[in-house]
């Protein structure tokens, strides 16, 4: 189908086409005069990737974007410099991360026996192999480590993310045709029973989540909102690798051991983005271990009567929110690679904190390159949410008023100036 659109495009019978970001690479359509962006697609290198899609021989071409009303779009607009003068963003990877360098041990084995003195990963290559004996994927004759199973590796290990173990989506209204799959520890949260699963532009209504076969049941339908799952996080800290005193604030970085269970859902409209339902969510508690970075706020920030407990709450929760749409500003990742949780009292120190980690098993580097950063992020987030117009807060900046009620955008800006950042 793909082929028929490119070819129709080449010959000049198709005048335009309406896509995913499947045509972002990949394509090379000369005679395309206009390409038009629905909403920032989240990074400068994707922005650039999809704009010259168009004017690919020597005419003049026009990209057009059309910003929706969230705190990443609306930064791009009042502040097109950001995408004019920067240059693309660096993708961030940790090479120390231990389930991807197991699954890169498997698929080498498997291509060509490893030798007792090659070195894959400094310092821990042989502690991985013995492993993997141990395990019998791998078993060592003659100083070679073989590959000893049936499997081919590669089938088990996605491109798309870390996670050992992936749900597949199932459409029941085209003959049980797989149409995708999420990583298990986003599952509960994007394919829970009656989430609205949007793949390629179509939405998709969960019927079921079978979590034992790991299998979830969808039907296409058309609906005017989305959905939103509403979670319930417990951060415990593991291990605190560096740590710095900045005015009447810290930052800290670290390993987590996050769990997290979903409970429910919000339908949100399209466009408005109001609240327009709520619902229920029975799924098992998700485990794990990930890098992190977070800010532990001193009390004294918070001496002003003002700052009511519930007030500090709905202001840390404004912050998270808008630290959550602007982070992949200044990291390439996608807003969904991360996860910001605001705690008034965190368990670990006892003080008014936001947690910020990696969404993925053992950490990809993210939080770690935001804890070098993080003034600047501040600042960022700082500036977004008093340039925005609106009274009390809105899905531009701090999130719907209904869910802050009218002290999340005043308390988060009175929190943020009192760091003289």
């Amino acid at each position: 189908e793909r082929r028929q659109i490119e070819k129709g495009l080449k010959e000049g019978k198709i005048q335009a086409v309406v896509s995913t970001n499947a045509l972002e690479l990949g394509i090379d359509i000369g005679n395309l005069d206009v390409s038009i962006l629905a909403g920032y697609p989240g990074s400068i290198a994707s922005t650039w990737q999809q704009a010259g899609r168009a004017g690919r021989r020597q005419g003049t071409s026009l990209t057009i974007l059309v910003a929706s009303s969230s705190p990443l779009d609306q930064y791009i607009m009042e502040h097109p410099e950001y995408f004019a003068e920067k240059n693309p963003e660096t993708a961030q990877v940790d090479p120390d991360n231990l389930f991807i360098l197991m699954s890169h041990l498997k698929c080498a084995a498997f291509e060509l026996p490893f030798e007792e003195d090659e070195v894959f990963a400094p310092d821990i290559t042989h502690q991985l192999l013995d492993f993997l004996v141990e395990e019998n994927v791998l078993r060592k004759t003659d100083g070679k480590y073989f590959w000893m199973r049936e499997i081919y590796p590669a089938d088990e290990i996605s491109l798309r993310n870390a996670s050992p173990e992936n749900v597949v989506i199932i459409n029941t209204s085209d003959n049980n045709r797989v149409i995708g799959e999420v990583d298990l520890f986003s599952a509960p949260e994007l394919v829970h029973k009656d989430a609205i699963y949007i793949h390629e532009g179509v939405q998709f209504h969960v019927d079921e989540l079978d979590w034992d076969e790991k299998k979830a049941y969808v039907h296409q339908v058309k609906v005017n909102h989305y959905t939103d799952a509403i979670t319930k996080t417990n951060i415990k800290v593991l291990d605190v690798l560096e740590e710095e005193n900045i005015a009447n604030y810290k930052k800290v970085y670290g390993e987590l051991a996050v769990s997290r269970v979903t409970t429910g859902f919000k339908k949100i409209k399209f466009n408005t983005h109001e609240n327009i339902g709520m619902g229920r969510v029975h799924l098992p508690e998700m485990e794990m271990q990930t890098s992190a970075m977070w800010w532990e706020f001193d009390d004294q920030l918070f001496v002003d009567p003002y700052f009511q407990e519930s007030i500090i709450g709905e202001g840390l929760k404004g912050i998270a929110y808008t630290l959550n749409n602007l982070i992949p500003l200044y990291i390439m990742c996608d807003v969904n690679d991360i996860s910001v949780v605001p705690m008034v009292r965190a368990p670990f120190s006892h003080k008014p904190t936001i947690y910020v980690y990696d969404k993925y098993q053992g950490g990809m580097g993210l939080s770690k390159k935001l804890y070098e950063i993080e003034t600047d992020v501040l600042k960022g987030v700082l500036q977004h949410i008093k340039n925005c117009p609106c009274t009390h807060g809105c899905p531009s900046c701090t999130g719907p008023t209904l869910e802050n009620t009218l002290f999340g955008k005043e308390s988060a800006v009175k929190i943020l100036e009192q760091l003289k950042l």
